[in-house]
């Protein structure tokens, strides 16, 4: 029983209580926030499977790479799907019409397309609410600093506000790999699925980097554009065509009646197969080496002086290829720039090495037991383990990830860049910005810009990012302090939006001009270097043909970015070992000694 003392004690509390329960609804009266109620996120309607008979999904926001891979992985494993044309300007207004405001370009582009998409197909006779029945998005989504977080609830809300309300949003969280947020049966993730996603990124990204490798250099004007469409056909295609692999199908008939009885091995069979049947089938290897041939016929002159340009900045900023970003790629190419693309491979190594070595940071928050004795064996272990499977995922996916882009790079005639290893970025950046500071792009803006430039690997980076984004902001003011370490780096940092691409264009000019003079001064320097004429390096390549070939591998030389000044030195050093054509070189003439 309570004595009369905790009595009057409890009582004396729910008095105070009462009282302070009292004032605070006294003063949010008088502020207005009576009425006001808690958000919750609105109950959306699924996505279920019979609905994918008639329903399309729809998404956007890559390279047209990318999207037609994509676009063909959905086809194939039995969904209607369409990409959203590239964005426009006009999409950006009706992004700040209909959306927040303070949003980043981004969100108003990609928001502005989709809702412009929408009212072009209402236009064509569907009504909005067969546009809503039969229509869903696809798209990422995100949390921390930054507002790609709220890409969820601003789609939302733009679509409510063009009289879409109710169109469904399906969410693929960054955090989730695979997993979507949304988790409807609708969208299922199958072996076929996830293999074929795999193998569309990593075709995107490599197909997307040889477009900027190949086209500054080719001798006929379009031919790159024409064979990169014939080639993303041949491999959309095969991604979406090929037979869908089964262990019933591929396995002896001695085998069968066993494998019916066991679900599990069949289970198990199954899946390996497939996963083995879309990375090592030879339909796909032989669609790869097509292509390879195709891109490889056309002719290039890499005699053409021409200042690399490294993109880096925000995700969306730095891949998208239209008004998103000036139109920047195209300009530079125009202005005789080498264009260096970021692919999406990088964004996913990123992920993966973040959430490693954030497990690593929190493992002693998160120890099973806080501080054990050094003889305490058992609870070290244990918290070692609690680590270990942790980060042991993470570690495996990260090296099966590079292994099968770097294989995609290999049968596509190795010639696009490795991917950077996220240490060696994470180490770079380090000194100027911490490996776990998240938001944005995080160290990898700081440490692709010092990567590129001590290996000289460029002549300039150029950080497209968009007008406020607050990540791109604080890697800006650690930009400063990066360029003045190290004097010879040229960059420039852009900021995009709907408008001021003329300024964009000025700017990006100006470092261009500079750039252009170190590639150069690169070029004359290398070619003298040699004791070889131009006219000499260009008639032994005219003599060998296979030099003139777009994925001609030239070795790199330590010190040299551009690739010019590269070809230089690599035929210098095929003339002096080529016996051909030593006899053809003039004999030097003896110097006569005066007694």
């Amino acid at each position: 029983m309570p004595t009369t003392e905790e009595i009057v004690q409890k009582d004396f509390e729910v008095e105070i209580q009462a009282r302070i329960d009292a004032e605070r609804a006294r003063l949010r009266a008088e502020a207005g926030l009576a009425r006001m109620r808690e958000f919750k996120k609105p109950i959306e309607r699924t996505f279920t499977g019979p609905e994918r008979d008639y329903v399309t999904i729809l998404f956007g926001g890559l390279t047209w790479k990318h999207e037609e891979m994509i676009k063909a992985v959905f086809h194939g494993s039995g969904y209607l799907c369409e990409n959203i044309p590239t964005p426009v300007v006009d999409d950006f207004q009706a992004g700040k019409e209909f959306g927040n405001n303070g949003q980043c370009n981004p969100t108003y582009f990609t928001v502005g397309n989709l809702v412009r998409h929408l009212q072009k197909l209402e236009q064509q006779g569907q009504t909005r609410q067969q546009i809503i029945d039969n229509y869903v998005f696809f798209t990422a989504g995100s949390c921390g600093p930054c507002r790609f977080g709220m890409y969820e609830a601003e789609y939302r809300f733009a679509l409510q506000n063009a009289g879409f309300d109710g169109f469904r949003v399906l969410l693929f969280q960054q955090t989730d790999g695979i997993k979507a947020a949304s988790g409807e049966p609708g969208l299922k993730f199958s072996v076929d699925f996830g293999m074929g996603m795999l193998n569309a990124l990593n075709l995107g990204d490599v197909i997307n980097e040889l477009v900027y490798q190949v086209r500054p250099f080719e001798v006929n004007k379009g031919e790159t554009d024409r064979v990169i469409r014939e080639s993303v056909k041949t491999l959309t295609d095969t991604l979406r065509d090929r037979k869908r692999w089964h262990i019933m199908d591929a396995a002896p008939a001695w085998a069968k009646p066993h494998l019916e009885k066991n679900k599990k091995l069949t289970g198990i069979s199954c899946t390996l197969g497939k996963i083995g049947h879309n990375l090592y089938g030879k339909e796909y290897i032989d669609a790869l080496h097509t292509c390879r041939d195709s891109i490889n016929a056309i002719e290039v002159d890499r005699f053409r002086v021409k200042p690399v340009i490294k993109i880096t900045g925000e995700f969306w900023a730095q891949t998208t290829e239209g008004d998103g970003n000036f139109n920047m790629f195209a300009f530079l190419e125009k202005e005789g720039a080498q264009v260096l693309v970021e692919p999406i491979a990088t964004w996913i190594a990123y992920m993966m090495f973040v959430a490693k070595e954030g497990a690593k940071a929190r493992a002693d928050a998160e120890a099973p037991y806080r501080d054990p004795k050094w003889y305490e064996v058992k609870k070290r272990v244990a918290n070692d383990l609690k680590v270990l499977k942790k980060t042991s995922g993470l570690s495996a996916g990260s090296v099966m990830w590079n292994y099968f882009y770097h294989r995609t790079i290999k049968h596509m005639g190795d010639t696009a860049h490795h991917l950077i290893p996220q240490k060696e970025l994470s180490r770079l950046a380090h000194p100027f910005y911490h490996q776990l500071a998240r938001g944005g792009e995080g160290y990898m803006e700081v440490g692709k810009n010092v990567y590129y430039t001590v290996n000289h690997l460029c002549h300039m980076v150029l950080a497209l990012k968009p007008f406020g984004c607050m990540p791109s902001t604080q890697s800006d003011g650690v930009q400063s302090r990066v360029v003045n370490k190290f004097k010879d780096m040229i960059f420039l940092p852009i900021e995009t939006s709907g408008e001021g691409e003329v300024n964009a264009h000025s700017r990006v000019q100006m470092a261009l001009a500079e750039a252009k003079s170190k590639a150069r001064a690169e070029f004359d320097g290398v070619l003298q270097k040699t004791g070889r004429s131009l006219d000499e390096l260009r008639e032994y390549v005219d003599a060998h043909p296979h030099l003139k070939r777009a994925l001609y591998k030239v070795p790199h030389h330590e010190g040299v970015a551009g690739t010019a000044a590269q070809f230089v030195l690599h035929v210098s050093d095929l003339m002096q070992k080529d016996k051909a054509y030593r006899p053809r070189t003039a004999t030097p003439t003896p110097i006569l000694q005066v007694a």
